[in-house]
């Protein structure tokens, strides 16, 4: 067999309908994002993992509306959110959270986020997002405070 090529021989065609999961980091991803609008958002074919509950948790306390409708979609209206504090609670439980910071600078031009947690993987340091906020002049002081309270 050429290594460039592959060739399949068969007497059946194929056809019908696969259906592709969710990606959940995507997910994640695009949940943050919708603070940055005013309308409300649909999002398809969401997984329903404990991580995205999570995010939608986290974005229910800063005052956004998340619903979960038929198929895995995600309703999440971000209008008249006012909240620009996430809670340690749930920012500890999963590293994604730290997405909810570009969002909540450019909507309400503060915000209050713990390091997040989750997993331990590996090293997967967030300064890179802090380093970006201060390139644009988004930060005037962070701190670095240990203290859960």
């Amino acid at each position: 067999m050429d290594p460039e090529k592959l060739i399949i021989s068969g007497g059946n065609r194929l056809q019908g309908i696969v259906r592709i999961d969710g990606a959940k980091n995507s997910a994640l991803s695009i949940m943050a994002a919708t603070l940055l609008t005013k309308d409300v958002c649909i999002l398809r074919n969401i997984p329903p993992l404990t991580d995205v509950d999570i995010m939608a948790d986290v974005i229910r306390k800063l005052g956004v509306k998340v619903e979960w409708g038929e198929d895995n979609n995600l309703y999440i209206d971000s209008d008249n959110f006012n909240n620009y504090e996430a809670p340690y609670e749930l920012v500890k439980m999963m590293r994604a959270s730290i997405l909810v910071m570009g969002p909540l600078l450019a909507r309400l031009k503060r915000a209050k986020i713990s390091l997040p947690g989750g997993c331990a993987i590996g090293a997967r340091p967030v300064d890179y997002h802090l380093k970006g906020f201060e390139a644009s002049c988004k930060i005037i002081s962070f701190n670095l405070n240990t203290s859960t309270n």
